[in-house]
């Protein structure tokens, strides 16, 4: 009889140990998944007349590949047409009888900024450019153009009256391609100018990095661009 109640005891106490370990796990979780910020959908701020400076609009580049010379001229370095490359001396110097042959091969059109922005996420180092272009009748689609220092994208999706923000980052690094979804913030969009095919814009969001989420990650600024 008393080795039969010791077996009852020390398997009463056995599962009792088991449970609490259960219970430490399933409160670990609950308290996992309070800890992770949840994706937010973040609603479109409509405005008759959106105030602020929007002076980057008249700003302009040559892209990015494009430089001038010890000569003054425009020429290509980097990835290049080979055979404008061909039209160029040792010192690098454009041939006189290639110059205008040269431009046809080689791009030097003035890009003007359509963003200007401030960002704290994984190899970015800014950018000027955003396409805005419409898929169909409620939504257009945004994207931030990356660069020799910047690997960091800022993609917007606008459908009605909302906005799906994310970072698309194609690192350098093995870690390959990653997507941040957003967890607060707002954009306000002027309404007369959007009706106009123009998105004159102002945004601040906030991202979640499920590595560190107690670190913070966001993007803002302003964006002026014709909507293609």
């Amino acid at each position: 009889m008393t080795e039969t109640l010791q077996a009852c005891w020390r398997n009463m106490f056995s599962n009792f140990i088991k449970n609490i370990f259960v219970l430490i796990f399933i409160s670990g979780l609950v308290y996992s998944f309070k800890m992770i910020p949840t994706y937010r959908v973040i609603k479109i701020e409509w405005v008759d007349s959106l105030r602020g400076d929007y002076s980057f609009k008249d700003r302009w580049n040559y892209p990015e590949n494009i430089f001038k010379n010890s000569y003054n001229q425009l020429v290509c370095d980097g990835l290049c047409n080979p055979e404008a490359d061909k039209m160029r001396d040792k010192k690098g110097k454009i041939r006189d009888k290639y110059l205008k042959e040269y431009y046809q091969l080689v791009d030097t059109t003035h890009i003007f900024h359509t963003v200007e922005s401030e960002a704290q996420c994984y190899e970015w180092n800014g950018t000027d450019e955003i396409v805005v272009k419409r898929i169909d009748k409620n939504t257009v689609e945004c994207y931030t153009l990356c660069n020799v220092a910047t690997h960091s994208s800022l993609e917007l999706t606008l459908t009605n009256d909302q906005c799906f923000p994310k970072i698309k980052l194609q690192s350098v690094s093995s870690s390959g391609t990653h997507y941040y979804d957003s967890k607060d913030g707002y954009i306000k969009i002027d309404r007369p100018l959007w009706d106009k095919g123009i998105m004159k814009a102002e945004f601040h969001f906030y991202f979640i990095d499920p590595e560190n989420p107690e670190k913070d990650m966001w993007w803002k600024g302003k964006i002026y661009s014709k909507i293609n």
